[in-house]
C-alpha cells in the first residue's frame, strides 16, 4: 500500500466559545461581507459554499475554478433566508460538474471578499486512510480560567480551532455531530444574562462561527445535531422566537447538508434502490450520509425521530423535555437508517455512524436510542460507532445487546464503539466514575483527539492522542473479514416511502 494517498477527517464533538457576549460582534460597514463561511459535500462532483451576511442577498453568486487568477466559472442560488432573532442571514450555493479530488479556488460575490479554497471529494478507492477525531484545549479555556475569558478574545492558539488551523495540511473535512457553539449555556458563565438571553444566545453564535471561519472556509464542515442545538437553555425558560426547536441549526445548515450520495456500486440494483429510498428519506442536517473514498459516513438524530413509538430525549415527554420535534414523518428517520446501511457494498466501503448520545459509555446517556437503533446496527455490520456527549475519551470492546464480542477486534460480528468528547467546552471534562467491564480503556484528564488510519478495507486502526504534545495513549487495531458484499438480507427490505 506505500504510495497511495492518504486522507483525514477531523470529528469533533463538545465545542463553543464563551466571551464578552452580551457585547455582540460589530456590524461591518459592507453588510454584503461574508460571514461564517462553511463547506459540505454533495458526492465527489460537487460541493456546496454557505455563509451569512448582514443584509439579505438577492442573488447569492460564487466565482470559481482551478486556478486562483482565474475564476471562470460561477453558480448562483435565490438562497437567503433568516429566523427571528437573528442578525444575519444565511446563503446557500450549489457549484456542480466538478472534478473528483480536485483543489478548486472561489470568491464569494461581494465588494469585500476574498479567494479561498476547497477539494472537492475522493472516488471510492481502496487506499491508506489518515483520519482524525480531535480537540486541543477546547474552544474554551478551563473552567478555573472563565474571568480571563473576555481578555483572550478570539486568539484561537487555545483553542481546537487553532488546532486545526495548525493542522489544516492534515486532513480532509470535518465532522462535527451536534454540541457545536453551546450558545444555550450563556446562564453558566452568567445568570444575570438572562436579562439579555436573547442577545447572549445570538452573541456566542456569531463569535464561534467567526472563530470557524479560517477553517470551515476552505474545509468541508459536516454537522450533526446535539441537545445543545434545540433550545436556547436547557431549563424552562421563556425562549425567544428562532431560539428553540432547533431553528437556528436548521437555518444554518438545513440547505447545505446533503441527502444519501449516489451508490458506491451499481451491481446491484436492489442496493441502488435502497439509496434511491434513502435519498427521500433523509432529513438533513438531522440525518443523512455521504461516501468519502472507501468511507461510508452516517450522521444520524438521536435527540428526535427516534421511531417506532419511541419517544426522543429532546422531544415533548423526553427525557429532556426540550419541546423539539419531531422533524420527520413516522418511523422516517428508522426506514432511512434501514435503507441507507443496506446499500453499502462491503467489498468497497467502510460503514461509520455518527451521533451524539451514545449507549455504551461510562455514562449511558440513551437507553431509548440503543433500544430504537442497534438492531440495525448489528443487523448491517457497521464497522465503528462514534459518539459524544460525555466530556472525556472511551473504548469499548465490540459489543452488541450488552453481550461484549468474545472475538475482541479479531473479526467481531458486533459494531466497534469509541466516545470521543474531550474536544472542550464550558462544561469541562467530565470524571469516568465507576467504569463498566466493556470499556478497555479510558481517560478524563486530558483533552485529547482520535487519529483512525485505515490500511485497507479489512483493517481499521484507533488511537487517541494527547492534544497538548501528541503523544499516543492508546492505539488499537480492527480487523473485519468483509466477506458478504451486502449485509442484511437485502433483497427481503421492504421499502417504506
Amino acid at each position: 500500500m506505500v504510495g497511495l494517498p492518504l486522507w483525514g477527517l477531523v470529528v469533533l464533538f463538545t465545542c463553543g466559545v464563551f466571551g464578552d457576549f452580551v457585547s455582540s460582534p460589530p456590524i461591518p460597514s459592507d453588510k454584503t461581507t461574508p460571514i461564517h463561511q462553511r463547506l459540505a459535500f454533495r458526492g465527489p462532483t460537487a460541493m456546496v459554499v454557505a455563509w451569512n451576511t448582514f443584509q439579505q442577498i438577492a442573488t447569492p453568486t460564487v466565482h470559481y475554478g482551478t486556478r486562483i487568477g482565474t475564476l471562470t466559472f460561477s453558480a448562483s442560488s435565490d438562497s437567503s433566508v433568516t429566523f427571528p432573532t437573528s442578525r444575519t442571514w444565511a446563503n446557500t450555493v450549489v457549484l456542480t460538474g466538478l472534478q473528483p479530488y480536485t483543489t478548486y479556488y472561489y470568491k464569494i460575490e461581494s465588494t469585500n471578499s476574498s479567494v479561498l479554497t476547497f477539494t472537492t471529494a475522493r472516488i471510492p478507492a481502496a487506499a491508506v486512510i489518515d483520519m482524525g477525531l480531535f480537540g486541543k484545549d477546547g474552544m474554551t479555556v478551563p473552567a478555573s480560567k472563565r474571568h480571563l475569558i473576555p481578555r483572550i478574545e478570539p486568539g484561537l492558539e487555545h483553542t481546537t480551532i487553532g488546532a486545526l488551523d495548525r493542522m489544516s495540511s492534515e486532513y480532509d473535512f470535518i465532522i462535527h455531530p451536534g454540541d457545536i457553539a453551546y450558545a444555550d449555556n450563556w446562564i453558566t458563565a452568567n445568570p444575570l444574562y438572562a436579562f439579555f438571553q436573547a442577545q447572549a444566545y445570538e452573541s456566542i453564535t456569531e463569535r464561534f462561527f467567526l472563530q470557524l471561519q479560517p477553517i470551515s472556509g476552505i474545509k468541508p464542515y459536516m454537522v450533526g445535531p446535539g441537545n445543545h442545538e434545540a433550545t436556547c437553555v436547557e431549563m424552562p425558560f421563556p425562549c425567544a422566537a428562532g431560539q428553540k426547536n432547533f431553528s437556528s441549526f436548521i437555518n444554518r445548515y438545513g440547505l447545505v447538508m446533503p441527502t444519501a450520495t449516489t451508490i458506491n456500486s451499481l451491481t446491484s440494483v436492489a442496493a441502488a434502490s435502497a439509496r434511491t429510498h434513502a435519498s427521500r428519506l433523509a432529513k438533513p442536517p438531522f440525518w443523512y450520509s455521504f461516501d468519502y473514498g472507501m468511507a461510508h459516513f452516517v450522521m444520524f438524530d438521536t435527540e428526535t425521530d427516534l421511531g417506532n413509538g419511541i419517544i426522543g430525549p429532546d422531544e415533548p415527554g423526553g427525557g429532556a423535555n426540550l419541546g423539539s420535534g419531531p422533524f420527520g414523518g413516522k418511523n422516517q428517520q428508522f426506514n432511512f437508517l434501514q435503507q441507507d446501511l443496506a446499500s453499502v457494498d462491503r467489498a468497497v466501503t467502510r460503514m461509520i455512524t455518527l451521533a451524539q448520545l451514545g449507549w455504551y459509555s461510562s455514562k449511558p446517556t440513551c437507553s431509548e436510542c440503543q433500544k430504537a437503533f442497534e438492531s440495525l446496527f448489528i443487523q448491517y455490520g457497521v464497522d465503528l460507532a462514534v459518539f459524544g456527549h460525555v466530556h472525556n475519551m472511551q473504548e469499548i470492546a465490540p459489543i452488541a445487546n450488552d453481550v461484549v464480542d468474545p472475538a475482541g477486534l479479531n473479526n467481531p460480528k458486533a459494531p466497534w464503539y469509541i466516545v470521543t468528547g474531550a474536544a472542550g467546552n464550558i462544561e469541562g471534562l467530565a470524571p469516568l466514575g465507576e467504569q463498566p467491564s466493556y470499556i478497555t480503556w479510558a481517560d478524563d484528564t486530558v483533552f485529547g483527539f482520535s487519529k483512525l488510519l485505515f490500511q485497507d478495507r479489512n483493517r481499521l486502526t484507533v488511537q487517541f492522542i494527547r492534544s497538548r504534545d501528541g503523544v499516543i495513549l492508546r492505539n488499537s487495531t480492527l480487523y473485519k473479514a468483509h466477506t458478504t458484499r451486502f449485509v442484511g438480507a437485502l433483497a427481503g427490505v421492504k421499502w417504506s416511502q
